[in-house]
């Protein structure tokens, strides 16, 4: 269905399956994917699935420091997209269509994605 990678910091690698419900996250333990970044909320990111449009849904929880998508702050729902760059605190997550099997597989997936997204240099 699609899933969010951790792509920095101490978790990179981390992965959150997102299927067809409302994620949250953000700082606090209780949360399905906790991100331990002191410049991010207890409750920072809330990412739901939209059965009408079959998209899955940013949106700020307001929090202290925002939700950049792509570089944009977004300030209300976002739908999101296959490589979408998001940055939450001082931590980048991407999001992306597939599931994973394991961290290995979804590492594996942005290492590939970010090679193609990275700029040729012309000498």
């Amino acid at each position: 269905m699609a899933s969010i990678i951790i792509t920095s910091g101490e978790q990179k690698g981390e992965y959150l399956l997102l299927g067809k419900r409302i994620n949250v996250i953000g700082r606090a333990e209780a949360l399905p994917m906790q991100i331990l970044d002191d410049m991010i909320s207890r409750k920072h990111l809330r990412i739901r699935y939209d059965e009408n449009t079959n998209q899955h849904l940013a949106e700020d929880m307001k929090s202290k420091h925002g939700v950049l998508i792509n570089n944009h702050k977004i300030t209300e729902l976002t739908p999101l997209h296959e490589g979408d760059l998001i940055v939450i605190g001082q931590t980048s997550l991407m999001y992306t269509e597939k599931d994973f099997d394991n961290s290995e597989s979804a590492l594996e997936h942005y290492k590939r994605v970010g090679e193609r997204q990275r700029p040729t240099m012309i000498q």
